[in-house]
C-alpha cells in the first residue's frame, strides 16, 4: 500500500483538478455551438489544431510507455550501460519533415479562416450598435439613438457591426456563440461583427478583469425577427430603460430591491427621489472609508437619469421609518 500511495494521491489530485472542467459546457474541452459565421470559422480552426495536437500527444505518450516497458532495466545493476542505439538518418528526416507539414496544414487553415473571422460579409443594410463597457455593466446604443442596458437586441440574419468603447477601464466583449473576444480600451474604439442566424438568447460576460465586481458584468444578445427588433428600438426601449438601468446597474451591487448586497442598502435613501442628488452620484460616483462607487452614469444623458429616477420612485424607494436613518448611495 505504501508503494502505491504516491500513485493514488496523484490520481486523486488529477481527478480534483479536472472535475470543474468536466462539469463545464461541452465537457469544457470544446467551444459552445457557433451561431454566427465568424464563430463557426473559429471553431473550425480550433478543431483542426485540437486534432493534430491530440494525435501528437497520443503518439508521443504511447511511444514513451512502450520504450519505458521495452527498455526497462530487467534487474540489471544501475552501473551497467544499456544497449547503444545509433542514429537512423531516414527516421530522423521523417520526424523532422512531419512536424513541418503539420505546421503548414495548421497555418493554411488558420490564415484562410482569419479573413472570414475578422471581415464581415457584404450586407446592404448592416446594423450599427455602439457597445459601451462600464464598471460593471454593458450599455448599447442603436442607430435611432435608443439605448438598452445588459441586453442587446438584434434582428435575426442581419450583419451587426459593433463599435466597442469604454469610458473607464479595459473590458473585453465576449459572447462565445457569436464570435471571439474584442478588447474594449479607453480612448481606442475597436470594431467587431456577428450575424445571429437563429433566433435565441446568447449569453456572455466581460472577459477582462476590470475591477472588484467584474464577475457580475454579464451580457446577453437577444436575436429576434426584424419586426420585433424594430418595435423594440422604436417604442419599447424607451419605456424599459429605467427598469434596465436599475436591474443591470444599481441592483448588481445594491440588491434587487435596494436591500443591500455588495453595496449598502439604499431603498430608503432620500437620494433616490432627489433628481439633482441622484444625478450627481451617477455622474461623479462616491468615495469614502466605507467603500467607493464608480461614476456608473458618467455618460448618461438627462433623459436616462430621469428614467431611472422615475422607476426607483415607483418600484424601489421606501420611506424610512420615523426617527430612523437613511443610507447613502
Amino acid at each position: 500500500m505504501r508503494r502505491n500511495l504516491p500513485t493514488f494521491v496523484f490520481a486523486v489530485l488529477v481527478a480534483l483538478a479536472t472535475a470543474g472542467v468536466a462539469a463545464a459546457s461541452n465537457g469544457g474541452f470544446t467551444p459552445v455551438t457557433p451561431e454566427s459565421p465568424n464563430a463557426s470559422h473559429t471553431q473550425t480552426a480550433y478543431y483542426v489544431i485540437l486534432g493534430f495536437t491530440a494525435a501528437i500527444f497520443l503518439i508521443v505518450e504511447g511511444l514513451l510507455v512502450v520504450f519505458v516497458v521495452k527498455y526497462r532495466s530487467r534487474g540489471r545493476a544501475r552501473t551497467v550501460e544499456g544497449a547503444q542505439v545509433h542514429g537512423h538518418t531516414r527516421l530522423e528526416l521523417v520526424w523532422t519533415v512531419i512536424p513541418v507539414l503539420i505546421l503548414c496544414a495548421i497555418g493554411i487553415v488558420v490564415f484562410l479562416g482569419l479573413p472570414k473571422i475578422s471581415n464581415a460579409p457584404a450586407s446592404p443594410d448592416p446594423i450599427h450598435i455602439t457597445v459601451e463597457g462600464h464598471q460593471f455593466y454593458w450599455q448599447f446604443d442603436y442607430p435611432n439613438k435608443a439605448r438598452s442596458i445588459g441586453t442587446m437586441y438584434v434582428p435575426v440574419g442581419a450583419v451587426v457591426d459593433l463599435k466597442v468603447v469604454s469610458p473607464d477601464v479595459i473590458h473585453s466583449w465576449w459572447i462565445p456563440a457569436l464570435g471571439g473576444k474584442i478588447q474594449v480600451i479607453p480612448g481606442h474604439p475597436n470594431h467587431f461583427w456577428f450575424r445571429a442566424d437563429k433566433a435565441g438568447s446568447y449569453s456572455g460576460s466581460c472577459a477582462e478583469l476590470c475591477g472588484v465586481f467584474h464577475a457580475s458584468m454579464n451580457a446577453r444578445v437577444l436575436a429576434e425577427p426584424r419586426s420585433a427588433y424594430d418595435a423594440y428600438i422604436s417604442k419599447t426601449a424607451r419605456t424599459r430603460l429605467g427598469r434596465q438601468e436599475w436591474a443591470g446597474v444599481c441592483a448588481t451591487c445594491h440588491g434587487n430591491l435596494g436591500q443591500g448586497g455588495y453595496g449598502p442598502p439604499i431603498s430608503s435613501s432620500s437620494t433616490l427621489v432627489q433628481l439633482a442628488a441622484l444625478r450627481g452620484i451617477l455622474r461623479n460616483g462616491v468615495s469614502g472609508s466605507a467603500g467607493a462607487m464608480p461614476p456608473v452614469g458618467d455618460t448618461w444623458n438627462n433623459a436616462q437619469i430621469t428614467a431611472l429616477a422615475a422607476y426607483v420612485k415607483q418600484h424601489i424607494y421606501k420611506v424610512a421609518p420615523a426617527g430612523g436613518t437613511t443610507s447613502g448611495g
